[in-house]
């Protein structure tokens, strides 16, 4: 079992939701995240005072899965939040050491679905 958190760009979602649909993988977390990276953010002037706006919004992902599922899991973040450009997110798999479904008590493989 894996957990694998994606952050990506807001209005790429639906592009990313719609190609881990094609490849079967439904439940997911979303989250609104603020981040720096490499774009570093940019200044904007509003009402005369400039602001440098360093934390960008991004939305991250936390999709738990069996093993047979990591590779068509990143596959389908990569292929809806890609562009090229800077800033198109980050994918970072962790072991899943446990998961228990409350309303059952089914733990492991089972629980994850």
């Amino acid at each position: 079992m894996k957990l694998i958190i994606a952050y990506i760009q807001p209005h790429r979602l639906n592009a990313v939701k719609e190609e881990l649909y094609k490849r079967e993988i439904y439940k997911m977390s979303v989250t609104n995240a603020l981040g720096a990276g490499q774009q570093k953010g940019f200044t904007e002037q509003y009402r005369g005072v400039i602001t440098e706006v360093n934390l960008l919004k991004k939305v991250r992902l936390e999709i738990a899965v069996n093993d047979e599922y990591v590779e068509p899991t990143i596959e389908g973040i990569i292929a809806g939040a890609r562009s090229g450009k800077i800033g198109d997110g980050k994918i970072f798999v962790l072991p899943l050491e446990e998961c228990i479904r409350i309303r059952t008590g089914e733990r492991g493989n089972t629980a994850i679905g």
